[in-house]
């Protein structure tokens, strides 16, 4: 398939392992910030086909996963509610929340619909005028602006009964908060090339130079990231902390400007919490006062929910790259897909699930003679 098997060649694929491996010196850890960059680096074993001196560091890129416990069991609570047809994507069915998740709400009698669209959400709110109707809107940059068109489409056709579960975050206050943790070993980012499709990559020299990393922004197939791979390491190498845009085929410097003018509107910028992480200042955006009368959170009185996370769950860990997921007491026997203990193990981006589904059940090392790609 055009631009999918032409960034999967394994020739090509060896070339680029062959340029790092006579690039790299001394080691480096470099993070992915997307989830579905760390699945696929997972899925073809290419943090084992990398020299031993350069360490793949999984960030917190998974929306799912860093959707926040309190968020969860509003979620929970508003999908109770028998006036309310709840509307969300299917992967946040089975995130655990306190005591129970989505599944079980539906299974209780609750109405949860598996919509592919907040679009559909707003057309079941058009069908349904005697119930409340609420799209679980999560995400990074990339999902916000079709929730952002929703909400401005329900104002402008006069849809009442439609509202917004507002859980979304921005990447770069996330590197920020990243950068400046104790704890902190990233020394390069591979940047979500989704996220830079929408938003452009404005915001990211300025965090280059504060703490002298290069962020390279990165696709998704197994030669997209050999090669933001390649980019980074020569960076590292010569001394250099520059934004490097390597998905030149999706990403413009100034990114959507209709999608970001949509945000504009619509949103604003407030402090977010992120699951296992806790608050960073900025990194979210709310409903705007102009789009005050959607929120969900006020509609249904579910400001005050406090929660507390499982202290057996270390996802929050594994979320800013301090921990591996199979490195955790829990990783495949207490907590698995069927029994997840956090959100990291249920969501199709997340680190955990990846580590298990391509069976990376120990911290052994595979052989690296393995080929490039599948």
């Amino acid at each position: 398939m055009k631009y999918i098997d032409e960034f999967q060649d394994p020739d090509l694929a060896r070339r680029l392992l062959d340029e790092i491996h006579a690039t790299v010196t001394r080691p480096w850890a470099l993070m992915e910030v997307c989830g579905g960059q760390t699945h696929s680096i997972i899925r073809h074993g290419i943090d084992q086909l990398l020299p031993d001196q350069v360490e793949l560091i999984h960030g917190p890129g998974c929306p799912v996963c860093v959707t926040p416990l309190e968020v969860i069991d509003k979620a929970l609570e508003i999908a109770s509610r028998p006036e309310v047809i709840f509307c969300s994507f299917g992967d946040m069915l089975r995130v655990p929340g306190t005591g129970r998740d989505l599944f079980q709400v539906r299974g209780g009698g609750g109405d949860v619909r598996v919509v592919y669209s907040p679009l559909d959400a707003l057309r079941i709110a058009q069908q349904n005028p005697d119930r409340q109707v609420v799209f679980f809107g999560i995400g990074f940059e990339t999902t916000a602006p079709p929730n952002a068109m929703t909400v401005h489409q329900a104002r402008k056709l006069d849809i009442r009964n439609f509202s917004l579960l507002v859980s979304h975050v921005r990447v770069p206050p996330a590197i920020e908060a990243i950068m400046r943790s104790p704890s902190c070993r990233v020394q390069g980012f591979l940047a979500a090339g989704h996220v830079c499709t929408v938003m452009g990559v404005d915001e990211y020299p300025e965090l280059a130079e504060r703490h002298r990393v290069p962020i390279v922004v990165t696709g998704f197939e197994p030669l997209d990231i050999l090669e933001g791979v390649r980019r980074t390491v020569a960076q590292l190498e010569r001394g250099e902390h520059t934004v490097d845009n390597a998905y030149p085929r999706a990403v413009r410097a100034e990114g959507n400007p209709a999608a970001r003018a949509m945000l504009e509107d619509v949103f604003e910028v407030t402090d977010r919490a992120w699951r296992g992480i806790g608050v960073i200042p900025g990194s979210g955006w709310r409903l705007s006062a102009k789009y005050r009368d959607y929120d969900a959170e006020s509609r249904f009185s579910v400001e005050g929910i406090r929660t507390c996370e499982p202290a057996e769950c270390r996802s929050g860990e594994v979320l800013q790259g301090l921990l591996k997921p199979n490195e955790c007491e829990a990783f495949g026997t207490r907590c698995t897909p069927r029994t997840p203990l956090g959100a990291t193990m249920v969501s199709s981006e997340g680190a955990c699930a990846a580590y298990y589904l391509y069976r990376r059940l120990d911290t052994t090392p595979a052989a690296r003679e393995a080929s490039p790609v599948g």
